[in-house]
């Protein structure tokens, strides 16, 4: 799981990168300068560049976060913590599966055809698992889940 977090961030990584180059080259090509005080395509482009460059700073910081993380093993009957990948059930019997990661809370991948959710400790989610093992209960809002793994 670990390895496959670090593989997407830094393919992500790869495309904001080529996306906030081509951005900034349309805020500053010559033939976007503004005509008038109404031609604004190159303040949004630079305004893209921008926003592009920030998400770009912080995929650099998760991917370091990520590859400085060292992953754990988890036995029976040991508590949730970081690196834990945690399977919940609804009282309907859906299940849910969570990656407990240091950062990039929300990213989702697929794993065996089953989504994983990468949550931070800091989440409301994360913050019911933390301390949590097999078999015990977890409330998120009025909604009860049971972990019915950790690994």
């Amino acid at each position: 799981m670990h390895r496959l977090i670090i593989e997407r961030l830094a393919a992500d990584l790869a495309v904001l990168t080529n996306a906030a180059r081509a951005a900034h080259e349309a805020a500053t090509h010559e033939e976007n300068i503004p005509d008038n005080k109404y031609d604004t395509l190159s303040l949004e482009a630079s305004y893209v560049a921008q926003g592009q460059a920030n998400r770009a700073q912080e995929i650099r910081r998760a991917l370091h976060a990520y590859r400085s993380l060292e992953p754990q093993a988890f036995g029976a009957g040991q508590a949730i913590r970081l690196t834990a990948l945690v399977t919940l059930e609804g009282e309907d019997g859906c299940g849910k599966t969570f990656f407990l990661g240091p950062q990039e809370g929300g990213l989702k991948l697929e794993i065996e055809g089953e989504e994983v959710v990468v949550i931070t400790p800091g989440s409301p989610m994360g913050q019911e698992l933390i301390g949590k093992s097999a078999g015990d209960e977890a409330r998120i809002g009025k909604v009860a889940y049971e972990i019915v793994a950790v690994s």
